[in-house]
């Protein structure tokens, strides 16, 4: 007999911790169901027109309030009374026409408010007479025309003022000046193309960032911000606006002004010089990507303090083009994604002798021996990232010149191993290390030598000799492992041994390939590890197994083809009484047998006519049968022949 349970999910409501989402379900008012306890809850995409005192009156705990696309009309006085711990309110994407002066007079500790997309008109709209703890407001996609704050809106602890793709194109003192309590605010005025700002608007004001994103002349923004202190400021544009070509002049306003870092992506610079950057002297962070750049000259002033430079998306052909020289104090650099194929030359980044980390990824990089002579001199580098390039060949101790790696990404960039020895083996301090898909000879058992350190190592993609791990193979090295990805190595099989020597592996995925059960055994030595091994070929888990299983912290067995039949009993047992330990239970079906097909695993429940045990006392039971009747026939005969 065959029985499938269904769990019922009542209302809709999905629980955890005391968080509920009652997202899309089309309700019109809070449902009974929900539980008085409730803190955080996310009502979005229903329908609630008017909200009143009583609307969420029993809810006193509430601390989150998702209201998204409600079709909220009015807000009506006192709405949200009972709500002293309301930390996040989401009133995004309702129009709104009405809100009544005490709607926010419950909450207490206030903390983040959203009216984005609300179309609003005016920050007066929203009653803020009574939050002095707010720490974030998002007005974004409205159409406000000043960022001039109402005298009563106490900005002590705000942090966050966002008014993003708005109507504002002109600041004046008197807007600045309402700001002038808030200490190292982050204002948002993306996508509002200033076209002016009154002098002396931003004198002697900090801010920690600024974002003038889309404004068509920077020249208008850097007359502005004169004498103004401000740690992150974003100027970049975006591929829809025609702005002015950049030029050397434009910069001039940043030589009275304090600035940490600038980003000015997609802007098309023009005629770079050597004096273009002069004001940018005290500058920490320059992010030029997309900015149409070939090349930089040497001898740049103003740029030798910088620490960080994004020079993404451009269209150099080789590395020795961006003229390392000029940032001798660099230590992260980033160059992905370039538009041509990068050439990396020979020592162009020699200078950069205090470099920690350098992206070089996407961008068709290709290198018959790499990379002792391209990152020469690079002894500080603790971070690489060469992943999704063209072919290269690594040869021993390839990454001889950066000793102190810690993270080295070669994702998807085909390599050629050209020697016996590991191209990794003088990196004795690195830790992570991803050679998804990039087809290497897994059959070269010194592939792996030398990396002591190594905790994270990614081989996703990489086929083994006859999709087999025996047990000698290159990881029995990596004593330190803690994360090893193998999925998509089209495995069918792994030796008992081959991992003995990982010892303190806390992390396994084994997904995506051909393994059965029998592989298990592997991990035997292993306890309280995540193990994925979804989307493999176990169909019967045999009781001898179940013991590994039990010790593991997290197990994924969804897109298997699972057997539901009594053969499989002892493992559906188990498989129900550990649900707490199992993943994706969702997708964790029967594929046998044809009647229990898709039916979830938790979902099934077997009566097995004979379990077991009581097989074994049917065969006991019919072989002494079968003795005792041959002691019978023996007898009877005997007695025959006898009374002849």
């Amino acid at each position: 007999m065959v029985k499938t349970e269904k769990t019922m999910n009542l209302g809709g409501l999905k629980e955890a911790n005391k968080t509920y989402n009652c997202e899309n379900l089309g309700l019109s008012e809070i449902p009974g169901t929900l539980p008085n306890s409730t803190e955080c809850l996310d009502f979005s995409f229903n329908v609630l027109p008017t909200i009143q005192n009583t609307t969420f009156s029993r809810l006193i705990n509430l601390t989150f309030l998702d209201l998204t696309r409600c079709q909220i009309y009015w807000i009506h006085e006192d709405t949200f009374q009972s709500q002293h711990r309301l930390d996040t309110l989401v009133l995004t994407a309702n129009p709104l026409i009405f809100m009544a002066e005490t709607a926010l007079s419950g909450p207490k500790a206030l903390k983040h408010l959203f009216f984005i997309q609300t179309g609003i008109s005016s920050i007066d709209f929203i009653p803020m007479h009574n939050q002095k703890t707010l720490e974030s407001l998002y007005l974004g996609s409205n159409h406000i025309s000043t960022i001039k704050l109402p005298k009563d809106f106490q900005t002590e602890k705000l942090k966050v003022l966002d008014f993003q793709n708005n109507a504002i194109h002109y600041l004046s003192k008197e807007d600045i000046s309402s700001l002038k309590k808030a200490t190292n605010l982050s204002l948002n005025l993306n996508g509002n193309n200033i076209t002016g700002i009154e002098a002396g608007a931003f004198q002697s004001t900090v801010f920690q960032s600024l974002n003038f994103g889309g404004t068509q002349s920077l020249l208008v923004i850097f007359k502005g911000l004169k004498n103004s202190t401000i740690q992150s400021l974003w100027l970049g544009t975006f591929e829809d606006i025609d702005d002015e070509d950049i030029s050397s002049s434009m910069f001039e306003g940043l030589c009275e002004m304090s600035v940490e870092s600038i980003n000015l992506q997609k802007h098309y610079f023009f005629n770079i010089s050597s004096n273009t950057f002069h004001c940018f002297s005290g500058l920490q962070e320059l992010d030029l990507t997309a900015t149409h750049l070939r090349e930089l000259p040497s001898g740049i002033v103003g740029l030798s303090k910088l620490k960080k430079l994004v020079l993404s998306a451009n269209k150099f052909e080789n590395l020795c083009q961006i003229s390392a020289s000029n940032f001798p104090s660099l230590t992260h650099l980033y160059i992905k994604g370039n538009m041509k194929r990068l050439e990396l030359g020979t020592g162009c980044l020699e200078n950069l002798e205090n470099l920690r980390e350098l992206d070089l990824s996407h961008d068709d990089i290709e290198a018959s021996d790499c990379c002792k002579l391209q990152l020469r001199n690079l002894s500080h580098l603790q971070s690489l990232n060469l992943s999704y390039n063209e072919p290269m060949g690594l040869k021993t101790e390839a990454f001889k010149e950066c000793p102190q790696l810690e993270l080295l990404d070669l994702a998807f960039t085909r390599l050629q191993v050209k020697d016996a020895q590991s191209p990794f083996q003088s990196l004795h301090l690195l830790k992570v290390l991803n050679l998804s898909h990039c087809l290497l000879d897994i059959s070269n058992q010194h592939l792996l030598d030398g990396l002591p350190a190594l905790q994270h190592l990614n081989l996703q993609g990489n086929h083994f000799p006859n999709g087999n791990i025996q047990k000698t193979n290159p990881l029995q090295t990596l004593g330190s492992l803690e994360i090893l990805i193998l999925s998509f190595c089209d495995l069918s099989s792994i030796d008992q041994r081959a991992f003995t020597s990982l010892k303190i592996m806390n992390h396994v995925d084994l997904s995506h390939n051909r393994l059965t059960s029998s592989s298990i055994e592997a991990l035997s030595h292993l306890k309280g590890i995540y193990l994925n091994l979804a989307s493999n070929h176990i169909s019967i888990i045999p009781p001898s197994l179940l013991p590994i299983l039990s010790q593991q912290r997290t197990i994924n067995l969804r897109q298997n083809p699972l057997d539901c039949t009594c053969s499989n009993i002892y493992f559906l047992e188990w498989y129900k009484e550990n649900l707490q330990k199992l993943e994706d239970t969702e997708d964790t079906l029967c594929a046998n047998p044809p009647l229990l097909r898709g039916v979830r695993l938790s979902d099934v429940m077997l009566s097995c006519s004979m379990a077991a045990v009581g097989i074994f006392f049917l065969i006991v039971f019919l072989l002494v049968s079968a003795v005792l009747m041959i002691f019978a026939v023996k007898y009877f005969l005997r007695w025959k022949y006898q009374h002849i």
